[in-house]
């Protein structure tokens, strides 16, 4: 129950618990950070006008460019040619 819990996910994603908290835990607060804006944006538009839409673009862009190097890795680790 314990791995199932903390360490099957991220080692799916190839990460430690560690590397995963910090990775978790600094979205979160980007998602809090950015829908305390939206709210304040919906109370007075003329502030935080795109602080919303950027931090979901900047973390969309830092899962995506995460997703990409990770699949390239394992691309290099599979395509190793052997030659005896």
């Amino acid at each position: 129950m314990f791995n199932k819990l903390f360490r099957a996910h991220p080692a799916d994603l190839g990460e430690s618990y560690g590397e995963h908290f910090r990775a978790a835990f600094g979205f979160g607060v980007a998602m809090i950070v950015g829908g305390i804006a939206c709210i304040i944006h919906a109370i007075v538009p003329g502030i935080f006008q795109t602080t919303g839409s950027g931090a979901v673009r900047r973390l969309y862009e830092l899962m995506v460019a995460k997703r990409a190097a990770k699949r390239e890795a394992n691309i290099e680790m599979t395509s190793i040619e052997w030659v005896i």
